[in-house]
């Protein structure tokens, strides 16, 4: 017998799906072809290993996943969003679709100004792209500018430090989260007399 056969025997076949759809923690939106290798990756490990359900589209997505779907799904569920910007950031339709869609769940989001300056990010409008997309991800843009993040300098910064930082900011987010639907709950039960 196949060993993928045996262990796929011992679960249900709900507790697979389960498994596959757990709602994500943190969405790490990011440019691939700018920050894929380094600080993404870097951070998706570090939230994993700290028991966190980080989603970044080439740990969480397999061959035949619905590329929109899955990502939109991810975003939707998510607690709070990490937007590594970098140089190229402002080049990808996906990019911008991500953070607009961030911004329109209003979820927290966590800037990270990778080798860029927030007066850099500009939306590029290659005359592909209907203005209603433009708008929405111009209006994405200006929010992340004048949220606080963490800005790091791959030249002179030591990755170690911003992930261990932005991990750090994550956490804190997340507590304050649950605090806040905690406090929510409360407000919202009814209040017994003994």
């Amino acid at each position: 017998m196949h060993r993928s056969s045996q262990f796929l025997r011992q679960f249900h076949p709900t507790q697979i799906a389960n498994r596959v759809t757990k709602p994500c923690d943190v969405f790490i939106n990011h440019r691939g072809i700018d920050t894929k290798r380094t600080v993404a990756t870097l951070l998706y490990d570090h939230l994993s290993r700290l028991n966190l359900h980080p989603f970044l589209d080439n740990k969480n997505m397999k061959p035949g996943d619905k590329l929109f779907d899955n990502i939109n799904g991810a975003i939707r569920k998510c607690k709070v969003g990490v937007a590594v910007f970098s140089p190229r950031y402002c080049e990808s339709y996906f990019c911008l679709h991500e953070l607009a869609l961030i911004m329109e769940s209003r979820k927290k989001v966590i800037p990270i100004f990778c080798d860029i300056k927030p007066s850099q990010l500009h939306v590029v409008n290659n005359g592909k792209c209907p203005m209603e997309d433009i708008r929405r991800f111009n209006w994405a843009l200006e929010e992340a500018k004048y949220t606080v993040g963490l800005t790091f300098d791959s030249l002179k910064g030591n990755w170690s430090d911003v992930v261990t930082s932005a991990s750090d900011i994550v956490i804190k987010t997340l507590l304050e989260i649950e605090s806040e639907k905690q406090m929510q709950r409360r407000k919202s039960s009814p209040i017994l007399h003994v």
